[in-house]
């Protein structure tokens, strides 16, 4: 037990956890590509089509993807701010400032690809709808982090700060999960659920969890990469770990 915590603690040094991050990169990025193309493959060759929507449902395999990483990466972040604040563990907000940008990216493109599946079926590209608002305010949660953390020259202090809008914004997860269940709105129930069995074809399922291991490895492999940018950025160690760095290339 001691053993496997004192690795914990090791590895949570940034000086220790960048080459760590280095090493996993090129396996995470290798995993995220192989997923995309079979999820896609599967989603628009092998699927066959909806029988109220058509070929229009197939949006599903970059939306619903996104929007679960819109969400996730958002508790993710908001986890490791957490413990930053409660550790003051410096390594824990590099990792928060880290999953922003991307999360944030799954935020637009689950507007973006909402808007566009939302013309054929409501007839508009947005209505003010308990789903797509709460999701808006998502967006507007992870660009609020991010600009107070570029407003405050003090790493430690824009980690705090960060850390505490973050954990305030946490509570806008449960309002976009459960908003149709909450409220009468357009947008459709869950079509997977851990109560009930999917309401979709065995190969709409497949594509689709497909293309969120290929959205979930993908974050991880772009968020290790962002977190070595911000270690070298921050560290008082960066000379250090650069030479040991191409000492070990």
């Amino acid at each position: 037990m001691k053993t496997h915590r004192n690795k914990l603690l090791h590895y949570a040094s940034p000086a220790t956890f960048y080459p760590l991050a280095g090493r996993m990169i090129p396996w995470f990025a290798a995993a995220a590509a192989v997923f995309a193309l079979l999820g896609l493959w599967v989603g628009f060759f092998v699927a066959p089509p909806d029988i109220q929507q058509g070929q229009g449902y197939r949006i599903i395999f970059l939306h619903v993807p996104a929007s679960w990483m819109s969400m996730f990466l958002y508790m993710v972040m908001a986890f490791w701010a957490g413990v930053g604040l409660a550790m003051n563990t410096r390594l824990s907000g590099m990792m928060a400032a880290a999953l922003a940008p991307t999360g944030a990216l799954f935020t637009l493109l689950a507007l973006v690809t909402g808007s566009l599946w939302g013309k054929p079926m409501w007839g508009t590209w947005w209505v003010w709808d308990a789903r797509l608002t709460s999701e808006l305010i998502l967006l507007f949660l992870y660009l609020g982090v991010m600009a107070l953390r570029s407003a405050i020259d003090e790493p430690q202090r824009a980690d705090r700060a960060c850390a505490v809008l973050s954990l305030v914004g946490v509570v806008n997860i449960p309002v976009i999960y459960f908003s149709v269940q909450w409220w009468n709105t357009l947008h459709q129930g869950a079509s997977i659920s851990f109560t009930h069995a999917p309401t979709m074809a065995l190969t709409m399922l497949l594509g689709m969890l497909l293309m969120a291991l290929a959205a979930w490895m993908y974050s991880i492999a772009v968020a290790l990469a962002r977190v070595r940018v911000i270690i070298l950025e921050r560290g008082s160690e960066s000379d250090w770990i650069l030479q040991h760095t191409e000492v070990a290339a």
